[in-house]
């Protein structure tokens, strides 16, 4: 039986939202209205928006470098600034790439790689179940594994040294910084994915030093960072012998670093 039609208040929800903070509130409003089925669901949506769940938790999608890729509840949502990334990596990955994506989250920025790129091969890897098993929903249909581990850990053994591209978005928050974020991110996303340590570089170290030994001579590592970031990021990637490049953009408000590993 279809659902019976009913007609929300639509400048009363805007403003119930504009006043919950919600900065585009016209739109949440309308995404809202599309993903309920009835006056009570919708209330539902509403009540828990204006709680605070993450509008994309709520929608159980996220819109990234134009397609609509699945969020579960407690997986980080992918933001706009990381479109910087896919397209940093993109410009390097060369011809038939084998490529990884670590902390892959949603599996977002493998989905759209899969997309701009012609992989000879294709992976994606977290070490939060959520994460892995929501990445899994959304790249399964494209025939991509996903693997459940501490960065390279649960990569198949055989492609170590024969990547041509590992892409990491990576937590690069200081630890100290976290309780500063927003409530959306800080209570309802999973803190691994957030937690960058002391300086926000201690997980992005440990990939660099990983990459190392994973990446084929002549191969790249992307990674996100912030800008005030980069500049330490560099060093330690030169201390690991890879030659690293740093790229901004301002309409993003995002920074993205390459580093090639030299033949």
């Amino acid at each position: 039986m279809a659902p019976s039609p009913f007609f929300p208040d639509r400048p009363a929800l805007v403003r119930r939202l504009r006043a919950a903070g919600c900065v585009y509130a016209e739109d949440e409003a309308e995404l809202l209205i599309e993903a309920a089925d009835s006056a009570a669901a919708l209330a539902d949506l509403i009540d828990r928006r204006v709680a605070g769940l993450p509008l994309e938790h709520l929608l159980g999608w996220a819109e990234f470098c134009g397609l609509r890729v699945a969020v579960d509840p407690g997986v980080f949502v992918p933001r706009g600034r990381t479109a910087l990334l896919v397209a940093a990596a993109a410009a390097v990955a060369g011809p038939a790439p084998a490529v990884l994506d670590l902390c892959c989250g949603s599996g977002a920025a493998a989905l759209v790689l899969h997309g701009r790129l012609t992989p000879r091969w294709l992976a994606a890897a977290d070490v939060d179940p959520a994460a892995v098993a929501c990445a899994r929903r959304n790249l399964a249909p494209l025939g991509v594994p996903v693997f459940q581990g501490d960065l390279f850990a649960p990569v198949p053994p055989p492609w170590r040294g024969r990547l041509d591209l590992v892409v990491a978005n990576a937590p690069y928050v200081p630890s100290g910084a976290v309780a500063l974020m927003p409530a959306e991110a800080r209570l309802h996303e999973a803190p691994v994915a957030l937690d960058g340590g002391p300086d926000g570089l201690a997980v992005l170290r440990r990939v660099a030093a990983g990459a190392v030994e994973w990446l084929a001579p002549g191969g790249h590592l992307a990674v996100e960072v912030s800008a005030g970031q980069a500049e330490t990021l560099c060093a330690a990637f030169s201390g690991l012998g890879l030659e690293p490049t740093v790229v901004h953009d301002e309409d993003l408000d995002a920074t993205a670093v390459t580093a090639r590993r030299p033949t």
